[in-house]
């Protein structure tokens, strides 16, 4: 990028849920909310941070909701649902002033970019936002999964999960009253009490890799600039 980060993160990866587009409201994408995202996204990369952007299809298609299908055509179609966010995303961004680029797992030159860890390295390098769809192009593997590996493979610092929530809880506060957020836990620790704060998957391979992961509610997108500059936001998971 040429400027050095004036934040706590010089290269991070956001994954952004299916459901978070849709800004809690009816419908498969609130405009209004996206942009709102991408204004949030153009102050990370004017303060010196890279960032790439996976994205989940909730908001679409999960694979549970092909009860009775082939569980491997189910991910198959939402790999596909998350290429369509994909591509929202990057009109969003575009339109925003950014420079991004759209880069699929699965290969559909005429919509977006093939994944290459080279190329996506390019792209952050040059102040561009890179959008990956399609998770890793693998059946049985989540966005959480695909998140910690290419955040491995891109050399991110730290992989901000933005959910529908702002941390994670001792219990499910939505059923327990009594739930209190955790500042700070490992993934290890996360496993043991089975919290839910991220698939047993991906949260091995963070602590193989260690990665921090850092969970934040998207209610506010502004909490993403928060979490780039370092601020105490959420919960952070540690190896």
């Amino acid at each position: 990028m040429g400027e050095e980060s004036r934040h706590a993160y010089r290269r991070v990866l956001l994954k952004l849920s299916g459901e978070a587009l849709s800004g809690g409201e009816a419908g498969i994408l609130n405009h209004g909310f996206i942009e709102r995202i991408a204004r949030v996204l153009r102050d990370c990369v004017d303060g010196g941070t890279e960032v790439a952007v996976i994205v989940g299809a909730g908001n679409i298609w999960r694979g549970r909701q092909g009860d009775g299908m082939d569980p491997v055509t189910a991910d198959h179609m939402g790999m596909l649902a998350t290429a369509i966010n994909a591509l929202a995303l990057q009109d969003a961004f575009i339109q925003a002033g950014l420079d991004a680029r759209a880069m699929t797992a699965v290969r559909m030159e005429a919509f977006a970019e093939p994944y290459t860890r080279a190329r996506a390295i390019h792209h952050l390098e040059h102040g561009r936002i890179v959008i990956l769809g399609c998770g890793l192009g693998l059946p049985f593997f989540s966005t959480d999964t695909a998140a910690v590996l290419r955040a491995a493979e891109l050399g991110a610092e730290v992989v901000l999960m933005a959910k529908n929530i702002d941390g994670v809880y001792t219990a499910d506060p939505r059923k327990d009253p009594g739930a209190t957020r955790i500042d700070r836990i490992s993934c290890r620790e996360v496993l043991a009490r089975g919290l839910g704060a991220m698939d047993m998957t991906a949260a091995s391979f963070c602590m193989e890799k260690h990665i921090p992961v850092l969970v934040f509610g998207l209610d506010c997108p502004e909490n993403i600039l928060r979490a780039v500059r370092g601020e105490e936001i959420g919960t952070l998971l540690t190896e």
